[in-house]
């Protein structure tokens, strides 16, 4: 029975609410999460696991899936765009789309900046893609660290921040729907000691390290699941700052 309604990164607005007007009852699988589902060969060995994970969750609920909803634009990546002429091939019902708009973008974050322990944050920000639910009631921080970049495959790094972590990078432009603001992607408090993080053969790297070196913070990026070795380095980040 085909009841789940597939997506990555953050589909078009207008075609979520259609989605799910559509389709009422389904259950929505965001598939850049790492479920820990049988691996598929399909993908070199060296690459990002974020787009490993779209593979290896599409082909597990293959025969439940109805549609995947499948950003293809700056919001997301080229890699993005490959994976779609991928999974065509091999029957996946696939509808794109590039949200660019600027009139849906935000003025203001509030999981971001809030008082919620920062993988709860990062995890709220990435489910209010299809719920669209109204956090302005969340208790506001003062912060002492920020965490830039996408949400990490290994979201147990995200544990060793201290609750008044501020979240900066695609993430937060994810909250402040625009995906493709590459303005807000690089906006930081330069305050604060802030951890720049890049999933390992992502593009994103270059603007990670790039701005790790202009605001003195820490360049990480990670494949897969986080060596003892790179948690060490956040932790004595963040004590010593």
């Amino acid at each position: 029975m085909k009841d789940i309604i597939a997506f990555w990164g953050y589909p078009h607005p207008e075609i979520i609410e259609k989605t799910k007007k559509e389709y009422p009852s389904a259950l929505w699988v965001d598939l850049d999460i790492d479920f820990n589902n049988p691996k598929v060969s399909i993908l070199p060995d060296n690459y990002c696991s974020i787009i490993k994970n779209i593979f290896n969750n599409a082909f597990f609920y293959k025969e439940r899936i109805i549609k995947i909803l499948a950003p293809i634009g700056r919001d997301k990546c080229d890699s993005a765009l490959f994976a779609v002429e991928i999974l065509k091939d091999f029957g996946f019902m696939i509808e794109t789309s590039v949200f660019e708009e600027k009139d849906y973008k935000k003025d203001k974050t509030f999981i971001s900046s809030s008082n919620l322990p920062l993988r709860k944050k990062i995890e709220l920000i990435t489910t209010n893609i299809v719920e669209q639910k109204d956090y302005s009631y969340l208790p506001q921080t003062k912060p002492s660290f920020g965490f830039w970049g996408v949400p990490p495959n290994d979201l147990s790094i995200l544990e060793l921040f201290p609750d008044d972590t501020h979240v900066f990078g695609w993430t937060r432009c994810v909250e402040l729907m625009a995906p493709y603001d590459l303005e807000s992607e690089q906006y930081v408090n330069e305050n604060i000691g802030t951890v720049f993080f890049a999933q390992t053969f992502c593009a994103k790297n270059q603007l990670a390290k790039y701005l790790a070196d202009k605001y003195q913070g820490l360049y990480i990026d990670i494949d897969g699941i986080s060596s003892n070795s790179a948690k060490a380095k956040i932790e004595a980040f963040l004590r010593l700052r």
